[in-house]
Order: C-alpha cells, then structure tokens, then sequence
C-alpha cells in the first residue's frame, strides 16, 4: 500500500522553475513524500517481519553479525557450540557495521530471541539474567553473555552458498544480506509482533513438525483442500503451552483471511491434600499473561479501589468482590526453575465445587484472554499486506525453491571448476617427465603448457603452483575417485535444475529432515471449550424499576406501587416505572440508536433517589438516553424510528456487557427514536402522563394470535397492520418500512396493540394546550392495511406526541 503510494509520488520533488530561475519544491508535496518515505522505512525496516525468513532487520543484523563473529555451532552435524561473549560486544559489532540506531534497541531484539517464554525456538542462546516471563528486564548487556543457538543454522548456514542478494551496509563500508535462506518458514515457527504507520502484525508462534508437515503437503499438492491443510497446520502453538478454546470454525476463519482472535485459557490441575482439602494449580498461562498480572487482577477484585469521580464502589465491584472471596481463600506464586509457572489457589472450603473456582478466576482474570491474530508480513513483492496462511505458506516455498535453485547453481559451478582443475591435473600426471622439462627449458612455462596439452590459463596456472607432493601416484588415484565422485555430484545437480519434479523431492527431504532434527512435541492443547461467564447469583423476586426523565434509576422490591408517590430531584419527574423481576435487565436506547444493558440486580435501592444512569454505562458521545424498556432476556419489544422504519428484537439482542454500548438501531439524519413497545408479556408498566399516571399491563400471549401494530404519525394518520408482518432482527438495523409518511410527517410512535384493544392518542392542541383521545378498536379496523401504506387520516385536530394502547 505504502509502496503504491511512494510510486505515485516519484515526481513530487521534480523542481519547477521560479520566476527567478532557481528552482522550488512545492511545501505540501514535500511533507507527503517525507512523510511517506518516513512511514515505508517503519513499515520495511523496523515494524513487519519478512515473508522469507521471518525476521525483522534488527534480528537480521544481529544474527549475521554474531555468525561473523564465530558464534554459531561448529563441528559434526552443529554439535559443538562457541564460546559465548558479552552481549555488549555483540551490540556494538551490530551498531558500528549494520544497524546505526540505539544500542537498547538493538539490545531489546537481542534479548526477545533469547527468551524461551517469547519466542516458540529461541535464536539466541543467552548466558545470565534475560528477564522474566513476569515482567522483569533483563540486565545490562555488560552482564549477559550471548551465542547463537543450533536453530539457527536454519537460517544462516547456506548463507556463502550463493543464496542471497547482498546489499551495502549503511555506510558502505560492507556488505550485509537482504534475506536470510531459512529452510523453514521461520515468520510462522517463531511469529512476530509490531506496530508500523498505519499498519500492525501479531502473528502467534506455531509448531516446526506441523509447520514443516503442511508444507510438504503443499510443495506435493499446492491445491490441497483447506481441510486437509488445517488438519496439518490445526492452529498456533504458544511458548508457554496454555489452551486455545476458540472452535475449528474460528480457527479457519482467522488463518482463511489474515485476522482473527482466538480465545485462550491457562491449564491447571487439581492437586488433593489431606483431610479431604485440595488446591487448584495453574502451570501454564495464555501469552503475554504473567504470575504477577493474574496477582494484582485478583488483588484489583478483592480489595478495589474507588473508580475516579465516585464517591464510593460501584454495585459491580461489590458484587464481584463479594462473588470471588466466596469461593477463595488465597492464592501464591509458587514458581520456581523446576516449575516456571506454578499459581497456587486453595478454595475457601473444601465443600465448594471445583467448576465454580475455576470458572470464578477464568471469568474474572487473564487466566482466559483473546490472543489477536493479524498476518501482516512483507510479501515478496517488497509491499506488506495482511495475508492469509495459504499464502504466507506458498510465498516462502516459493522463495525456498528459489533459495534452492541459487544453491544448486552455486554449487554447480563449484563443482563444474574443480572438475576442470583435477581434468588439467591429470594431463600432468599423464606426461609428467615432459611437463618438467618444459617448465626446466622455458622461459615463459604458462603459454607453452596452453600450447603443447591444450590447456587453460586456469589449468596452466594451477600446474604451475601445484606441490611436488601432489605428484605421487597416490595422487593420480585421489583425483580419480574424485572426478567420479565430482561428476556424479553434477549429474545429480543438472538434474535438479532441470527438473521441477527433483527440485521438489530435493525441497521435501531437507524439510523433514530439518524436522527431525529440530522439532518436538506441541505444548498449546486445541480443544473447543464455551468462553467462561461469571454468572452472579441472584434471588429471583418481584420488583419495580423507577426511571426519572432524566435518567436516575432505582429499583423497589415489590409490584403494585403507587407511581404518584414516586419523589425526585427537584426538576425531576417520572419516566415510567417498570414491574419486573430482579433477574430481568433494564436497556437504554440513545438518541442515535445505541443500547446500554444494566442488569436490574445492580441497580441501586429506592430508599433515595438512585443514581444516574451515567453512573453504570458510558454514555460517550450519544448524550442522555431517550428511551427505556425493562423484561427478560426472552422478551420481545418493537422498536422504531420518526422516519417511519422499525424492526422487532428482543432484549437479549440488545444486552451488551461493554459499558460503551453497541450501536443496534439505524437513525437516519433528522430522525428521532420512538417510544420502545412491548409485544411479549413481562409485567406491567406504569407510564407518567400529563395528567396523572396511566397502567399499561401487556398480555402475556401479546406476541400471538390477533396482535397488531399501530403506527400513528404526528399529523394524526394511522396505519394498522398485522404483527406477523415484522420480524426479528436479532442485529439491529434499519428494519423495514412500517408506515408511508408525507412530506413534513414523521411517525409518532408504533404500539403493539392486543385483539380487541384501541390505542390513547396524546398530544398538544392550539396554545400548547394538553389534548388525548382515544382511538377504538373499530377506528384502527377501519386503518387496517399493508404494512408501509399511508394508512387513514384520524382528524384528531391537534399534533400526535404520545401513543399507547388502550386496554379495556
């Protein structure tokens, strides 16, 4: 993207004569090409790892910069590590040759490639404090000592093999590698995280057996079905173990677009003492959560703090204070070397079911987190783009076959030059006493050997310069059974590089083989599980919720209340007082559509005048809410808009547990929202009027047979229509045309009407003056039509405001 763009701007700097003569550079065009030039460098040299090796500059440079400096693995088959050195001097090597930036920084990527606990294979072997998966910095780099680890011959090992292109360094004083020829795809194995200008990568760690196994697959089928490739490949696989939870169906939907979120929880286990006591132990944590955050989480939950601008704890902290010291007793660090992850959870009693503590501290803590997946890399075009594990996968078997290909030439010609040396060796050998006088009676022994044996400058050469030694008739027979060895080597070679099909069994027999010499077990447990919910216990029981028109709420314990006796704040006055139940939620709906969700439990007492409803949710930019409904999570309410449009849905599709809200119901521009009706039974409800409070009690079969909507627009036309004409939407929206309005009408409400029942029409006549009529039910037949017709005029004589059925 970010190339694109710098394409696009090559000109931007292309000088444009002054009436002077000189020569000025537009200032706007100026900043966009720094700043693009700026972005691209974050973008490529700092933030996103590459698709072919799967490394980002620093760790580039570093890892070359200590192989130079003779800190890999030597001997037979890597076994004989080196002597580490200060990690000071390896920075310093890396800043004075390839990276000309901070020491910390170049230290900081040091250090993460050889942490166990960040990085699935660690590419540096470290000797002394490198920090801690709880957080700790690892000491100054005076202190540590580094090396490289025998992973990383994977990928530096065919770096003199003709492999790569080499570029300057900064300064052009030498040269480093633009990549790296790693013979697995190490952007997987490892992953990467960054934040670029506009872009960022979070890509997890995954295991080398099966990382290598679905490459092979598809080096052999490069079609193969997403289901076979998953089977292979079944998802990331953390450092530090854990278990993802998230579904299959998940899984493939992050790997099958580049971005996801997977859900993921610690592992424990439940450890029996004596007397019948037992503990719960967690060993292993989701990534990035450390023994010392799930502390201080706790630590949050049971001791809280007064949130900033509250005089005293919310109702949800004291309700999950007073949930999780019901199940608990206390909890410990226990790590240690022999156990890196040891939390120890004793239950407040024995008697306490395990599932409930378990599901206690998931709920509640980063003992089940989301782990994002973002698969931004650097593609091989050089543009970085967010891609898909396919392709991530296919990139870099097509880098590896070029890898290969650049190998296999390179040795080729190793092999074809010394073929021609041992040839020329043999002619000497041939005629040995002749050659020797030659060289003994001239002058110029070069240009007569060329002559006499049809020699090249190169074989004359070498004879020239060749030991005495070498000319034993021992000799004659090593050269031998090194031309054969040699010209075997070369059929083999040619034939790889004129076969695709050897080129790929060539591909597939180092993969496997690196994957037994360098793989291991997976530690991440895949297994579907249902996110934990911590559910607070609370008594079933009548009550009523009392809304005040500017949105204070409490609740009463008990129905029949008389609303008339309700007090507020002075200003203040009755909204609608709901009778519900304590299980029941109470939801907001803002001026512009969004929904707020309280559960009536955490509502505070009726003894004052309650609390702001500001005080539970955060009402952001939306302002004040407009309307509000109370019921059960089954019920189902109608819900529309001045413009005419509307939708049913329950309030279990409108309960959020963000204290934001959701955005659910679409408000064009210049509409409002109308007052939210009831179709299915849930109590009753008590409505402020102007004059006096009316009672509105739905049926309990409210959604059945014979239930109608009435829309009533502010001009007073109404249009009937049958309540099997809506449907739910589940996902908020628009919602469909309820009823034609004019120009300059707009819909003053949509009521849900029983069989049999007429809907009370309020509003203001001349001077403002408070009129209300009555609308029969023979009035709404005669309205009755298709949904979204204009309906009937009503001649009411005064402006609609308010609507609600007319029960008998």
């Amino acid at each position: 993207m970010l190339r694109t763009l710098m394409d696009e701007t090559t000109d931007l700097f292309a000088p444009t004569a002054a009436d002077d003569g000189g020569e000025t550079t537009d200032l706007g065009a100026y900043a966009e090409r720094a700043y693009l030039e700026y972005a691209l460098s974050v973008v490529k040299g700092r933030a996103l790892p590459d698709v072919c090796d799967g490394l980002k500059p620093v760790q580039r440079r570093i890892l070359y910069a200590m192989q130079r400096m003779g800190l890999g693995w030597g001997g037979p088959n890597r076994s004989q590590p080196a002597k580490p050195v200060k990690s000071a001097r390896v920075v310093g090597d890396v800043l004075g040759r390839f990276h000309p930036h901070g020491d910390q920084a170049a230290y900081d990527a040091l250090v993460r490639m050889a942490q166990d606990f960040a990085q699935r294979y660690p590419l540096i072997d470290g000797q002394g404090n490198f920090g801690s998966r709880d957080g700790d910095g690892a000491a100054a780099m005076r202190y540590t000592e580094a090396r490289l680890s025998r992973i990383s011959a994977l990928l530096l090992d065919e770096l003199d093999q003709g492999t790569v292109d080499w570029v300057p360094n900064y300064d052009g004083s030498t040269e480093e590698p633009r990549q790296l020829p790693a013979r697995l795809p190490f952007v997987l194995l490892n992953g990467a995280s960054g934040i670029a200008v506009g872009l960022a990568t979070e890509i997890p760690s995954h295991n080398l057996r099966e990382v290598a196994d679905a490459c092979v697959a598809l080096i052999r089928d490069p079609e193969l079905p997403e289901d076979d490739l998953l089977q292979r490949l079944p998802g990331p696989d953390f450092p530090g173990g854990a278990q993802i939870i998230s579904s299959a169906d998940d899984i493939r939907a992050a790997y099958a677009t580049g971005r996801g979120s997977l859900k993921v929880r610690a592992r424990w286990t439940i450890e029996e003492l004596a007397r019948g006591q037992w503990q719960l132990v967690v060993t292993e944590l989701p990534p990035g959560v450390s023994a010392q955050l799930v502390l201080q989480e706790i630590e949050e939950l049971t001791n809280p703090k007064v949130k900033p601008g509250k005089k005293a704890l919310t109702q949800e902290q004291l309700q999950l204070k007073a949930s999780l010291l019901a199940v608990l007793e206390t909890v410990r660090d226990e790590s240690s070397k022999e156990a890196p992850v040891r939390l120890v959870f004793e239950p407040r009693s024995s008697r306490i079911a395990q599932a409930e503590l378990v599901n206690q501290l998931l709920a509640h803590t980063s003992l089940e987190t989301s782990v994002p997946v973002n698969l931004t890399v650097v593609g091989r075009d050089g543009r970085p783009v967010c891609k898909p594990l396919r392709t991530i996968l296919l990139e870099w078997i097509a880098f590896r076959r070029d890898t290969v290909t650049r190998r296999t030439r390179h040795r080729l010609q190793q092999v074809l030059d010394r073929i021609h040396i041992l040839e020329g060796r043999q002619v000497v050998l041939l005629n040995l006493d002749e050659v020797i006088a030659i060289i003994r009676a001239s002058d110029e022994p070069k240009p007569a050997l060329m002559a006499r044996f049809a020699l090249t400058e190169r074989q004359a050469e070498d004879i020239l310069e060749i030991r005495l030694r070498q000319l034993a008739r021992l000799e004659a027979i090593r050269i031998e059974q090194e031309l054969g060895e040699l010209r075997a080597e070369q059929t083999r070679l040619e034939e790889v590089l004129a076969s695709p099909k050897s080129l790929d069994r060539l591909l597939v027999r180092e993969i496997e083989a690196d994957a037994r010499a360098f793989g291991d077990a997976r530690r991440t447990l895949i297994q579907a599980e249902r996110r934990a919910v911590a559910e607070v216990k609370v008594v079933d029981e009548p009550v009523t919720v009392i809304v005040s028109q500017k949105g204070w709420v409490r609740a009463r314990s008990g129905h029949g209340h008389d609303a008339a006796a309700f007090t507020f704040k002075a200003g203040d006055a009755l909204y609608a007082a709901f009778e519900c139940r304590s299980v029941d939620t109470l939801v907001a709906l803002g001026r512009d559509g969004r929904v707020w969700s309280v559960p009536v439990a955490s509502l505070p007492s009726a003894r004052g005048d309650g609390q702001p409803i500001s005080a539970f949710v955060d009402l952001g930019a939306s302002g004040a809410p407009l309307h509000y409904l109370v019921g059960p999570a089954a019920s189902v309410w109608l819900l529309a808009t001045s413009g005419g449009y509307g939708l049913l849905a329950s309030v279990e599709d409108m309960t959020t547990r963000l204290k934001a809200g959701k955005a659910f119901l679409t408000v064009a521009e210049g509409e409002t929202v109308c007052p939210p009706s009831p179709v299915a039974g849930h109590g009753r409800m008590q409505w402020a009027m102007a004059q006096g409070v009316a009672t509105l009690a739905p049926r309990a079969d409210g959604a059945g047979e014979g239930a109608r909507v009435a829309c009533v627009s502010e001009q007073g036309r109404v249009l009937v229509f049958g309540l099997q004409e809506l449907r739910r939407q589940a996902g908020g929206g628009r919602g469909l045309m309820l009823m034609s309005l004019e120009d300059g009408d707009r819909l003053a409400a949509a009521v849900v009407v029983p069989p049999g029942a007429g809907v009370q029409v309020e509003g203001a006549g001349r001077g403002g003056k408070p009129r209300a009529e009555t609308l029969g039910p023979r009035v709404l037949d005669q309205a009755q039509a298709a949904r979204a017709r204009k309906g009937r005029e009503a001649r009411l004589g005064f402006k609609v405001v308010r609507v609600w059925p007319a029960l008998a």
